[in-house]
């Protein structure tokens, strides 16, 4: 058989042949191009986040200070919520020759709407300036608007309520408790009560009595 005949013997299976060579090498180079899976990104733990938000809560905010009395220049003074009486005092130019420092607490942190009130030695303040009602400070803060003290063994719900940060579900809690546990034998006993911690407690100490 000479080589015409061989080429036409073996012409398609050849043919066949190639093809399959093709398709298999197309396949090699269709696996390599297969891009790699993208990395995962691991998500921020929840603690994170939520230590984030307690942050963000605690930054002070701008209040209202109104500072009276024996300072050198009284007025209205913005200032933040993390500043004290004392700091309100200075920014008011300090206190006066005649002012009776001890009557006041330095170290209360300042609130929005607070009055500040710095009486001078001997000096008997107004009903009104005596209220601590929006965390105000005065030669009396002992005294509430009326000018009285509150007794939180015999006041009853609407007279409890007259105190700050007191509302209906403490005033009865603190009636619970001087029912269940007797009479209160001093203001400090006031912080056994359910809801009322030292912070609270600290508003209420100079605004109350057991007598």
């Amino acid at each position: 058989m000479d080589m015409k005949q061989l080429l036409h013997k073996y012409k398609i299976p050849a043919a066949g042949g190639l093809a399959v060579l093709m398709f298999w090498l197309y396949g090699l180079t269709e696996e390599e191009a297969v891009p790699p899976e993208p990395a995962l990104v691991e998500e921020a733990p929840v603690e994170v986040m939520a230590e984030e938000i307690l942050t963000e809560e605690a930054v002070p905010v701008e209040v209202a200070i109104d500072v009276k009395g024996a300072v050198t220049m009284p007025g209205i003074y913005r200032m933040t919520s993390d500043q004290r009486v004392n700091d309100a005092i200075n920014k008011a130019g300090g206190l006066t020759e005649t002012a009776d420092a001890a009557a006041v607490n330095l170290a209360q942190k300042v609130q929005d709407e607070m009055v500040i009130y710095v009486p001078a030695r001997g000096e008997e303040v107004p009903p009104i300036i005596a209220s601590s009602t929006n965390g105000g400070a005065s030669a009396k803060s002992n005294e509430t608007a009326e000018g009285t003290l509150i007794n939180i063994n015999e006041a009853d719900s609407s007279g409890l309520q007259k105190l700050p940060s007191v509302g209906e579900v403490k005033a009865q809690a603190i009636i619970d408790y001087r029912e269940t546990e007797g009479p209160f034998a001093a203001v400090e006993e006031l912080k056994n009560v359910s809801g009322i911690g030292d912070k609270t407690f600290e508003k209420l100490e100079s605004l109350i009595t057991v007598q």
